[in-house]
């Protein structure tokens, strides 16, 4: 087993995601890797070190859309723990989640990492497939 460090990590994972609106619209991407691999999610990314969180949620948001957005506030932090069928844990991250807005909903330009993106109501974000991390920050826990 090859450990890096994201899959099979040797201690937690601290990453920022970032729930972007625009009035009552939310921005969901389509992840294309693992974890999370077709689902629907919000942009967002590792902290690189010397990095503020600020600083990561503005970067990932800019380098999986390509939009400059408002960062608001701090929603949750959420953990994602995978195990694999051995019982190993597969990926263990901490999710910082921010909300963010802009005015309108601008032109995206999506990354490789992102397979599609979608404008959806907030209220119908729960009926997409959506990530276990996106599910945990909407739900609250």
């Amino acid at each position: 087993m090859v450990s890096n460090c994201r899959e099979y990590p040797t201690r937690p994972v601290v990453a920022v995601s970032v729930l972007i609106k625009s009035g009552s619209k939310v921005l969901l991407i389509k992840r294309r890797f693992n974890p999370g691999s077709g689902k629907w999610s919000i942009p967002g990314g590792l902290i690189e070190l010397g990095e503020t969180i600020r600083e990561a949620a503005l970067r990932e948001v800019y380098e999986e859309t390509g939009l400059t957005v408002n960062l608001d506030k701090l929603l949750n932090v959420v953990d994602y723990i995978e195990v694999d069928e051995r019982g190993v844990i597969r990926f263990h991250y901490v999710l910082i989640c921010l909300s963010a807005y802009i005015n309108c909903a601008l032109s995206i330009k999506p990354s490789e990492e992102v397979a599609d993106f979608i404008w959806v109501e907030e209220s119908a974000v729960l009926n997409y497939d959506i990530t276990d991390s996106l599910r945990k920050l909407l739900s609250g826990k």
